[in-house]
């Protein structure tokens, strides 16, 4: 997608619009400019963050509100913050806006600051595989994030070409009807998600405005879309094929890209939806996927 640009001479934001608390922190993170490294990792889990934490040298805050949590501190010299989102697109949305008003609103003014600063954000998360040959407890970095979730309809973005031929392939390929949120495609930022995702398998990842229906998992309600997964696994476009589930790499990936910041998605994979296998112990997975990651941040 492209970026928007800011505009130092517009208006001024109205406190109902960017509502900061008393103490001048963005209301649902509770975080203020200097709370914030220019490398970020965020999470889903609340407590993968401590996870991450007890591998940093020094940690210099600790702040949390709701399920948002952030620590700090310095990874082998180099700054880094861990964040944990929640669950969904939903706090995606607040959270990268509020990550970007940090660092390229002036909080104190409420204009926007006249030089742009771009901010490294890579999602660590778990995730399902929809392909037979993507094992459980291994990596997967997504190129693409595909979202059901129907938020980038919101923004007044513009996809790039590839992101608009994906979609039309994928809408042709599974006859998507009106009854469900028109699907998009975004694309990750290449030099990170090659920084990060080196020697992993790549793919698009598809990101569920829910857990069960949405991801077409059955417990008593039935779902209008049976074959979901089956069309998911069967799709192929330009050598691009649909690896993974989750619930959040679609509006990460949409929104760093309008507003200008480098997006990534790593996933241990815990579950194998194919041959309905599950992790014994995901949390090895994970672990070893955030020693990984900190070291390729920071490098």
């Amino acid at each position: 997608m492209q970026s928007v640009q800011l505009n130092p001479n517009a208006a001024a934001i109205a406190e109902s619009e960017l509502v900061l608390n008393p103490d001048g922190s963005v209301y649902h993170i509770k975080l203020q400019p200097e709370h914030i490294a220019n490398d970020i990792i965020v999470v889903g889990d609340q407590g993968r963050v401590q996870r991450i934490s007890s591998h940093f040298d020094h940690i210099e805050c600790k702040i949390a509100n709701r399920e948002f949590v952030t620590h700090t501190g310095t990874y082998k010299g180099k700054r880094v913050t861990a964040l944990s989102t929640g669950i969904g697109t939903d706090n995606i949305d607040i959270v990268i806006n509020e990550l970007d008003a940090l660092v390229n609103i002036d909080l104190a003014t409420r204009r926007h600051k006249t030089e742009h600063q771009s901010l490294n954000i890579v999602r660590l998360g778990t995730s399902g595989s929809l392909q037979e040959d993507i094992p459980v407890d291994s990596f997967v970095v997504s190129e693409y994030g595909l979202g059901f979730d129907g938020l980038l309809h919101f923004y007044d973005g513009t996809f790039d070409a590839d992101e608009e031929a994906l979609q039309k392939a994928f809408i042709d390929q599974l006859e998507w009807g009106n009854v469900l949120n028109t699907p998009y495609f975004v694309r990750s930022s290449n030099a990170l998600m090659e920084k990060i995702g080196e020697g992993m398998m790549k793919g698009i990842t598809a990101t569920a405005n829910g857990f069960y229906g949405p991801q077409g998992r059955v417990l008593r309600l039935p779902v209008k879309y049976q074959s979901l997964n089956e069309k998911l696994r069967d799709f192929s476009y330009n050598g691009h094929r649909i690896t993974n589930f989750e619930m959040e790499t679609s509006g990460l990936y949409g929104l760093g890209s309008m507003l200008g910041h480098n997006t990534c998605t790593v996933c241990a994979i815990i579950a194998n939806r194919y041959k309905r296998e599950y992790s014994k112990d995901y949390h090895v997975a994970v672990d070893e996927l955030i020693d990984l990651v900190l070291d390729r941040l920071t490098s």
